[in-house]
């Protein structure tokens, strides 16, 4: 008679997690979800949204199940004297027009460093320039920036190519800016493009991609030569998110991918991955990296340990209407 085996559960193989700090959320992400938090609190549900306050499906859900509504267009909105809220990354001059037309109560929760970059392409066109602005064609922060002047007065390149193509009229300064959440490496190359063809055009006083942007991903340029696969959490519609990704490849590592929650991850895609890095973009709060370390832990021996390449403490105090009276 044989005693009865006890079967054991095959072990997890060892999976060395190198998490980048800074990740996550940056000011002015934080300041734009409290900015709606903050008006539900003081005036109630609904509270009315163009767009999505910040490229994050979780974090839009969140903010829709306490109440706020998300519109595209001001048209959407009711008048039914609710707040309106501008998201983060800002919107054409026209929007806030319509809105003041209508006598909607609105609130602006754009990034102070995009609205830095709204004011500098007003101060160039005021001084005759014509603004080439460098960015992604149809993300709102682009459409925002370029709405802040007359049709004709930005001209938008996303490449060296186009850039090689620019026709400008004859004897018309040229200035240029950026969106805030490009690849700083990508982008160092189109102004040096630009400074090639134009050499007199006028650059920001201080680089127009945020700060946040370039510590993320000085953290993910860190990481990702020592690791065989880089995890990047984060919505496929986040600019800065999908530069993280892209900035993990150009850096050496095989495997990049961008995932928006632990249930989206491809184990199996990590099979005889020994060393992982992990990164997430700005809008990306820190629960969903929570969820993907559950995840791992579920099928590897995890080990973590964090790499730090910048310390944060950027604080944007919250728009006007919502600040309590001493911060007023």
């Amino acid at each position: 008679m044989h005693a009865p085996s006890s079967a054991r559960a095959p072990a997890r193989p060892p999976l060395h997690v190198l998490l980048c700090a800074p990740r996550g959320f940056c000011a002015g992400v934080v300041r734009a979800i409290d900015a709606v938090e903050r008006a539900l609190a003081l005036y109630g549900a609904p509270v009315y949204v163009r767009h999505e306050i910040v490229h994050n499906k979780f974090v839009v859900d969140s903010l829709r199940a306490k109440g706020a509504i998300f519109v595209e267009e001001l048209d959407d909105v009711p008048d039914v004297g609710a707040p309106v809220i501008f998201s983060a990354h800002g919107v054409p001059k026209a929007v806030p027009e319509a809105a003041r037309l209508r006598n909607l109560f609105t609130i602006d929760a754009t990034c102070p460093l995009v609205t830095k970059v709204h004011r500098e392409a007003e101060v160039h066109h005021r001084r005759g320039r014509l603004v080439v602005l460098i960015g992604h064609a149809g993300h709102p922060e682009v459409v925002g920036t370029m709405g802040q002047l007359p049709d004709g007065a930005v001209l938008l390149v996303e490449s060296i190519e186009d850039v090689a193509r620019l026709v400008p009229p004859a004897d018309v300064p040229l200035a240029w800016a950026s969106q805030t959440t490009l690849s700083v490496d990508d982008t160092r190359e189109i102004v040096a493009a630009l400074l090639a063809r134009f050499p007199a055009i006028v650059g920001p006083h201080k680089d127009d991609i945020c700060y946040a942007t370039t510590n993320r991903q000085e953290a993910v340029k860190a990481v990702a030569p020592r690791v065989e696969a880089m995890i990047v959490v984060g919505a496929p519609n986040s600019s800065n998110s999908q530069r993280l990704r892209e900035v993990a490849e150009q850096a050496g590592c095989r495997l990049s991918l961008l995932v928006q929650r632990g249930r989206d991850l491809d184990v199996a895609r990590l099979a005889g991955v020994t060393r992982l890095g992990v990164s997430a973009g700005a809008s990306a709060p820190e629960t969903l990296v929570e969820e993907i370390l559950d995840v791992l832990r579920a099928h590897f021996d995890v080990t973590l340990e964090t790499v730090t390449t910048a310390a944060e403490n950027v604080y944007f105090p919250p728009p006007r209407d919502l600040r309590a009276p001493a911060q007023a």
